[in-house]
């Protein structure tokens, strides 16, 4: 999901031209994503899906911008899926009532990253 963040995020920078100093972060944070990603399904023997999801990444990087309203929509959406999103892991957390390796400092600075992109978007 956070994948989906930065990869609108970045489209939609380059779409209406920002200077490169205000997404600079953006592509290496989605090359070291990626590459994460497909060590985890290489080690657990899916590196076909992880080609599948290469080719999805790819496709949907030039879908944002067939037309203005599609790239405005998705950064619009970027909100509301990361959100979304992190409901959806307190609620697994909640009714495990295992948290495994997350910290109370972990979850503040998600906390605090995404209180400060609300703030800035």
């Amino acid at each position: 999901v956070s994948l989906f963040s930065l990869l609108v995020f970045l489209r939609y920078q380059i779409y209406y031209g920002y200077p490169l100093e205000t997404y600079l972060e953006y592509p290496i944070v989605i090359a070291q994503d990626v590459i994460l990603l497909y060590c985890i399904m290489y080690f657990n023997g899916k590196v076909r899906r992880a080609l599948f999801y290469a080719v999805i990444f790819w496709v949907s990087w030039y879908l944002l911008t067939l037309q203005k309203w599609i790239i405005d929509l998705a950064m619009n959406l970027c909100t509301f899926v990361s959100a979304a999103s992190k409901l959806v892991q307190l609620q697994h957390l909640w009714e495990s009532k295992d948290s495994g390796q997350v910290s109370a400092l972990t979850w503040g600075m998600s906390v605090y990253t995404s209180a400060s992109k609300l703030q800035t978007t």
